[in-house]
């Protein structure tokens, strides 16, 4: 009996450890599946960003964003060439040019001045001592210390203010309720332009040259309001003069592209003689920084591409047109007609033209600057024949290049191709027949005159 109760109490214990291990198992496996399970995270800069986390980005000044500084309604006008339509001779009908001041105020009195003079006055002095007597007060909103001296026989009021304002330099404007003349050294203006986009484009272009940046363009109502100064005036004043007096008017056609040699060697200009001939290249010109050729239309955007792509690759990275009238600057902005922003985005390219007599022969007589806003990086003077192209080579690409280093080629250059264009300005009585491109024996003909 005692050894059956010794056996018995021996398989009871060995049960209740199976059933104590068995417990403490299950409650081992349980505490494992309520254990939570936490995701990997990342801190940075004490922040924890994980999926759901909201990016956090520095507070930026309050600043015009680049895509919005870059907006201009002009530029699909100015940034597009039509290779296969190109005319390197045009013809565009005579328009009027009307410049007009804005915020002149209320007409003046109709009053007679006679016998008056003044020596060494200031405007406003002058003016006092006119309109003494009157109801009139002399307002100065800006500080007027330029001196005059002079004389009016006879004439207007009208006439007098306005003579007296031009000898100082100065724009006044009328307000009859208040009784008051004001006198400033800025004016506005309108300038009501010719319905023709080429003139339109000349005259922004060579304002543009005159460094005139403040410019507000309705091209619905095709007029150009601006703000200056005297020396402003004078100098719209006379772009939109010579455009009325002017036979031409030149323009340029541009593609910009960078080149990457496909080897560790730079592009072998030379094979452009076996390639196209010696008759194709009429001219070679050194500039400080790189070389200018004048080459026949044989040597094409499409022609200097298929050249380009036997050693190299090529990217289109800028492209566009500029117009300006006969005799006066202008430029084309690589930065605003950029496919996308790259170096050499801050590149400006001027030119100062004049087409006429050169020793006895039509020509193109130009000259163009690279630049950047560090100042010049080179300069050509092209002489060249109506219907020639202009290629610009050997412009290092690290020329632009403002970092120590950089992972651009060393061999890796920027090739400018121009192509002018002669604008030719007829009476506006001619046929329509008349003012359509010239192709052919009229080209002939006219090149010849």
């Amino acid at each position: 009996m005692m050894i059956m109760k010794t056996l018995w109490g021996k398989m009871l214990a060995a049960a209740c450890c199976v059933f104590c291990f068995a417990f403490c198992s299950g409650c081992a496996q349980f505490q494992r599946d309520e254990e939570p399970q936490y995701d990997v995270v990342t801190v940075v800069d004490q922040l924890v960003i994980d999926e759901n986390s909201v990016p956090i980005f520095p507070k930026k000044a309050a600043l015009t964003t680049d895509t919005a500084r870059r907006f201009a309604i002009d530029l699909p006008k100015r940034c597009k060439v039509d290779w296969n339509n190109q005319s390197v001779v045009s013809v565009v009908p005579e328009e009027k040019i009307e410049i007009v001041r804005l915020g002149t105020g209320d007409p003046l009195p109709d009053l007679q001045v006679s016998d008056y003079e003044f020596t060494k006055l200031t405007v406003k002095q002058a003016l006092d001592k006119l309109l003494d007597g009157t109801d009139i007060a002399v307002v100065e909103d800006e500080d007027l210390i330029e001196k005059i001296t002079g004389s009016i026989q006879s004439g207007s009021l009208a006439d007098a203010v306005e003579l007296m304002a031009k000898m100082g330099k100065a724009y006044y404007s009328y307000d009859a309720a208040a009784g008051e003349l004001h006198l400033d050294h800025r004016a506005k203006w309108l300038v009501k332009m010719p319905r023709d986009e080429s003139i339109i484009m000349a005259l922004l272009d060579a304002m543009h040259g005159a460094d005139m940046r403040n410019l507000l363009v309705d091209w619905q109502d095709k007029t150009v309001t601006f703000e200056g100064n005297y020396q402003t005036e004078r100098e719209v004043a006379k772009i939109i003069s010579d455009i009325a007096s002017k036979k031409y008017m030149l323009a340029w056609d541009i593609d910009v592209y960078r080149v990457y040699p496909r080897t560790d060697n730079p592009i072998v200009w030379m094979n452009l003689l076996p390639a196209f001939g010696d008759k194709n290249i009429k001219m070679s010109i050194p500039g400080v920084v790189g070389r200018a050729l004048v080459v026949s239309p044989e040597i094409n955007t499409k022609t200097l591409q298929e050249f380009l792509a036997q050693q190299s690759n090529v990217v289109l990275i800028s492209q566009g047109t500029f117009v300006i009238p006969n005799g006066w600057q202008s430029r084309f902005d690589i930065g605003q007609c950029g496919k996308e922003e790259r170096l050499e985005t801050d590149l400006i390219i001027g030119a100062t033209a004049k087409y006429g007599d050169y020793g006895g022969r039509k020509k193109i007589d130009a000259k163009i600057v690279l630049r950047t806003s560090q100042g010049e990086l080179t300069s050509f003077n092209i002489p060249s024949n109506v219907g020639d192209n202009y290629v610009i080579i050997g412009i290092p690409t690290h020329s632009f290049v403002t970092t120590p280093e950089t992972l651009v080629s060393p061999f890796a250059e920027l090739v400018v191709f121009m192509s002018p264009r002669v604008i030719s300005i007829v009476d506006a009585q001619k046929t329509p027949a008349q003012m359509t491109p010239l192709y052919g024996d009229a080209l002939r003909n006219f090149l010849s005159e």
